[in-house]
């Protein structure tokens, strides 16, 4: 309370422009009328209160400064109705700032927001913006007709939805897919439905509610055809009551919003503060979410240009120019990471402010005393013209490319071999750095950045403490900027020095290798990129592990890697039932179906004989075999226990000569990848699998590794709610939320069915196979 009365009086001033509501109003707080206010300090809750009973009318005004000056309310609220919403919508009038997200409200919440109109509940405010602001906005549904008169500060989801179901036009989800939002309703029961195959083929429901906003006669007389053709009786009387339930639904365009207006006076500092607190009301905003908020009001070009390359390297630059309307010649899409708006800010505020830190980054924008809360305009304007200066930097074609060569070059193939997006997002910020401070040239650079990654993917460089490791390694190069290229070679090579010490390959990496999670094991993904820059061959198998990591393949069940002691056999033979030690990395080792299946469940000893006898008549290869794989001597008849300490010191042996090959240029991984892949359009997002009904209210769902015990669970809305606090509108954002960002959360997921976990990737392939 005392900051508002801080911000409110003590910094800018404020005085009320009360008119009827004034006696009112001063009844409220029990003060004695006073013009203009001059309270004391006793005064100041009650100065609270008559504050908050202002702006709950909209009669608050503020002053420009000493003089006192007045500008307009800030606000004004105006009833809309839903049918002028959304054909304003349609013509552009009303258009979507660039600071919101794609639609990504699961079709459970769509359907609640039509049952409880329906019903005549509130469903909430929205908000605009009144400003005209060429350029700075998209339309929601297409290219719009007229300049935009308002912009959407909150509420974006609501009114896609009911733009979307009344008008049926698709709109784009979380990765920019185009998705329908279909809503069915039953005139019987009058119940609304997300539509599913079962209601569509029943008479008893309209499929699609979107028919019957244009002729509710029309649509009554479709139904009832419809009904009766199917061979159900329907009464009179039962026709003439879903006559009016028609009506009623028709009248939903009716139903009015209470839109709060924020007026075109308003200066744009306000706006921003407006912006963040509205989307900051009941989520866990993180700080670039500020930044970004900061940037739609004062810069909407660079925000623009900022979500168009997010949005970018998930697609192809056929299909982006499918979205934006116009030829898109490049887009930043690559095998490694879904570029997210986060991880551009992180970028850009690094390169621009010197900044790792989000929280002083977005400190330094708004440049206000802490103590006075006075804004510094001209730093204010000077912040933001260093992330102005550094976008080209961060966006430009040529260093994302170069870039995405140096994870190439260090053998990672997709972003299954990479554990952390914080490690390349860092590793990016020093790439740039190393081309435009330091004037590194490409090739050395490439090599240097190469082995970079690899160090920090290793030893977990940048996990944890990200942001105080980056901006240790910030002003360590700011230290170093007038050394050149020599000097940027010099603190590569000294901090990977430092860490990658003779201890650290002899004694902790084999103990981080203790681990029953291979695919988010940072080391052991290491080791697979490793056998990439060695020209390995798979287990017993004359084929590239390149051929197995490639992302352009299909994946196949299975080729995760092989049990070199089979599950099976531990636990039938050995009677072994923990599954984390049956799954421990070092028991793996990268093969194909085929020969998975001839192993089966044997032990080590009876199915590693025939596997020489039959494919390993070369000696030299066998022996490349036997130590690109780490096997041990005699491992076949080792126990388990001692296999995976000898094995894991091994890996680390491989991983070292491999980091070796790096630094001398020789990696065999060097131009082995296509540097974009299409990304596979058969993932599925949790709506679509709520939609089909694999998945419902109450399902459980665990990580698809045994090793990681989650509680969660699907919601009635359609979401997955984590330990019972932390709700996920998608897959994807209930993965990262637990740090896991090498896979998706359509691969990352099972549900439990028993005591036995089906992953959703199955769940859905049952779908297809039954189609």
């Amino acid at each position: 309370m005392q900051e508002i009365v801080n911000q409110r009086w003590s910094s800018s001033g404020f005085r009320t422009t009360l008119g009827g509501n004034r006696t009112t109003l001063i009844a409220m707080v029990g003060l004695k009328l006073r013009d203009p206010p001059n309270w004391g300090k006793a005064d100041t809750g009650r100065r609270i209160l008559l504050e908050v009973a202002m702006v709950a009318t909209g009669s608050l005004q503020r002053t420009n400064g000493m003089d006192g000056s007045t500008m307009g309310a800030i606000f004004r609220t105006v009833a809309w109705q839903v049918g002028s919403l959304v054909a304003s919508v349609e013509s552009g009038s009303v258009q979507l700032p660039d600071l919101q997200r794609p639609f990504v409200w699961p079709t459970a919440k769509v359907r609640d927001l039509f049952d409880s109109m329906y019903r005549g509940y509130p469903v909430g405010e929205l908000m605009f913006w009144d400003v005209p602001a060429k350029g700075e906005a998209r339309a929601i549904g297409g290219a719009a007709a007229v300049g935009a008169a308002h912009q959407i500060v909150d509420g974006q989801q609501r009114l896609t939805s009911l733009f979307a179901a009344i008008k049926g036009r698709p709109v784009r989800d979380e990765n920019y897919r185009s998705k329908e939002i279909t809503i069915s309703f039953n005139p019987f029961t009058e119940k609304f439905e997300v539509r599913s195959p079962a209601i569509a083929k029943s008479a008893s429901w309209v499929e699609d509610i979107s028919t019957c906003f244009t002729s509710p006669l029309a649509a009554h007389r479709q139904f009832v055809r419809r009904y009766r053709t199917s061979g159900l009786d329907l009464a009179d009387e039962q026709d003439d009551a879903l006559a009016d339930i028609f009506v009623r639904l028709h009248a939903l365009q009716t139903y009015t919003f209470d839109v709060v207006h924020i007026q075109n006076e308003v200066d744009k500092r306000t706006v921003a503060d407006i912006f963040v607190r509205i989307n900051s009301e009941g989520v866990s905003l993180k700080a670039y979410d500020y930044i970004l908020t900061w940037l739609s009001v004062f810069w909407p070009e660079g925000r623009e240009a900022i979500e168009a390359f997010a949005r970018n390297s998930r697609i192809s630059p056929e299909r982006a120019s499918e979205i934006v309307g116009h030829r898109v010649d490049w887009t930043a899409k690559n095998p490694y990471i879904n570029v997210e708006t986060g991880h551009l800010v992180r970028a850009l505020v690094a390169i621009g402010q010197d900044r790792a830190k989000l929280t002083d980054a977005y400190a330094a924008l708004q440049a206000k005393n802490r103590v006075t809360g006075v804004v510094d305009s001209a730093r204010q304007e000077s912040e933001l013209k260093l992330l102005i200066d550094a976008l080209p930097t961060v966006t430009n074609p040529l260093h994302w490319t170069e870039f995405i060569r140096s994870l190439q070059v260090a053998g990672f193939r997709s972003r299954k071999g990479i554990t952390s997006t914080t490690n390349i997002v860092a590793s990016y910020v020093i790439f740039l750095l190393g081309r435009t401070r330091f004037g590194v040239e490409l090739p050395q650079l490439r090599v240097l950045i190469a082995r970079w990654i690899f160090m920090s993917q290793l030893t977990s460089r940048y996990t944890g403490s990200g942001e105080s490791q980056l901006q240790k390694d910030l002003d360590r190069l700011a230290e170093l900027k007038e050394a050149g290229a020599a000097g940027f070679k010099r603190f590569v090579d000294e901090t990977i020095a430092t860490h990658l010490t003779p201890d650290f390959w002899t004694y902790q990496m084999p103990q981080w290798l203790i681990s029953s999670s291979s695919a988010l094991s940072p080391q052991y993904q290491c080791y697979l990129a490793a056998l990439n820059v060695a020209g390995a061959d798979m287990f017993m198998l004359k084929m590239p592990v390149s051929e197995w990591m490639n992302p352009g393949l299909p994946a196949v069940k299975g080729l995760e890697g092989h049990h070199l002691f089979p599950r099976k056999y531990q636990e039938n033979v050995l009677g072994t039932t923990d599954i984390k030690r049956i799954n421990q990395v070092a028991n793996f080792a990268p093969t194909d179906w085929d020969t998975n299946i001839r192993i089966s469940d044997r032990p080590p000893a009876e199915y590693w004989p025939e596997l020489v006898a039959e494919r390993g008549g070369d000696p030299s290869w066998l022996a490349q075999q036997r130590y690109w794989h780490a096997l041990p001597d005699q491992w076949e008849s080792l126990t388990y226990d001692e296999f995976l300490t000898a094995r894991r010191k091994l890996i680390a042996e491989v991983t070292r000569d491999a980091f070796e090959k790096l630094g001398a240029g020789t990696s065999a991984a060097a131009s082995s990848l296509p540097l974009s892949v299409e990304t596979a359009e058969d993932e599925w997002s949790l709506v679509e699998l709520v939609s089909a009904g694999l998945l419902q209210p109450g399902h459980a769902l665990d990580p698809v590794d045994p090793a990681s015990v989650i509680d969660a669970v699907v919601t009635e809305d359609g979401t997955i709610l984590i330990d019972g606090v932390h709700e996920f509108d998608t897959l994807d954002e209930a993965t990262h939320y637990l740090g896991v960002t090498n896979v998706s959360g359509f691969e990352y997921w099972a549900l439990e069915v028993g005591e036995e976990l089906v992953p959703l990737v199955e769940l859905a392939q049952s779908v297809r196979r039954a189609a």
